[in-house]
């Protein structure tokens, strides 16, 4: 079994007995519930911004513990204030180290904040908007053509937007019309492989509609140049940061070589 099916296999048995502990019916009395979501399409192409949607994770499955100690409010001001075009918050527990609170928290900053997840299932979606989430992920390699478009529109019915994760040539057809930005994931989820031509290969094959973000191994500007030039508009980067002892001054550093 590789890396994603283990992932997949574990994430529905958690959704179970997360269902029974927390009905749907409690979620949609989250204060979040209601709230205009702030876009992060429109964030991607202000061009005040970085285009950095800047990643909290404490730890991945293929780095083992990134950084136990970062305090998520702090990590993600930090971002804010130095030009983040969104945040990307992990919320997985056993493999990442997040859990739904760290996005509940990271929400007191006024920027678009991404759920980053293994969507399996309706009440996922659910779950994202009463914790208040902008925009969910949707994982082409973990889910097929119909669940893409069934997700994508009731992500859009709730207010979100749609960012779908692809990661070779067979998985561009899971872009659909409610898909907002398509992002090239240079890792595969299978193997835990990083290569930056994924991005470089596939950005030929996503029309001018999709907005484009590049994700996995960007470690320095030239990386974001290159990834420019083809037309991308979002860099989604974690480890960059994460692995430093003060993640937002690492950004802040970083952004002014932009």
């Amino acid at each position: 079994m590789n890396f994603l099916n283990q992932i997949l296999a574990y994430k529905r048995q958690e959704l179970e007995v997360r269902k029974l502990f927390v009905p749907e019916t409690e979620l949609y009395k989250s204060k979040f519930f209601n709230k205009k979501c702030i876009s992060l399409k429109t964030s991607l192409l202000d061009e005040s911004k970085t285009g950095i949607i800047a990643e909290f994770k404490r730890r991945s499955p293929s780095r083992g513990m990134i950084n136990k100690a970062a305090d998520v409010l702090k990590v993600t001001k930090a971002y804010t204030a130095n030009g983040a075009s969104g945040l990307s918050i992990l919320t997985d527990k056993y493999f990442f180290g997040g859990n739904s609170s760290d996005l509940v928290t990271a929400r007191k900053n006024n920027i678009p904040i991404l759920r980053k997840d293994f969507v399996t299932d309706p009440y996922d979606l659910i779950v994202s908007k009463a914790i208040g989430a902008d925009v969910i992920l949707l994982i082409a390699a973990c889910l097929s053509k119909a669940k893409v478009r069934q997700f994508a529109s009731l992500s859009k019915e709730l207010g979100m937007e749609v960012l779908l994760e692809v990661h070779d040539e067979k998985e561009i057809g899971h872009i659909c019309y409610d898909v907002d930005m398509v992002g090239i994931n240079n890792r595969n989820l299978k193997t835990f492989e990083v290569d930056i031509q994924r991005s470089l290969v596939l950005s030929k094959l996503i029309t001018a509609d999709k907005i484009k973000v590049a994700e996995s191994g960007i470690d320095d500007i030239k990386t974001i140049d290159l990834f420019k030039r083809s037309g991308y508009k979002g860099f989604l980067m974690g480890e960059r940061f994460m692995k430093e002892p003060d993640p937002g001054k690492a950004f802040k550093e970083f952004v002014k070589l932009i």
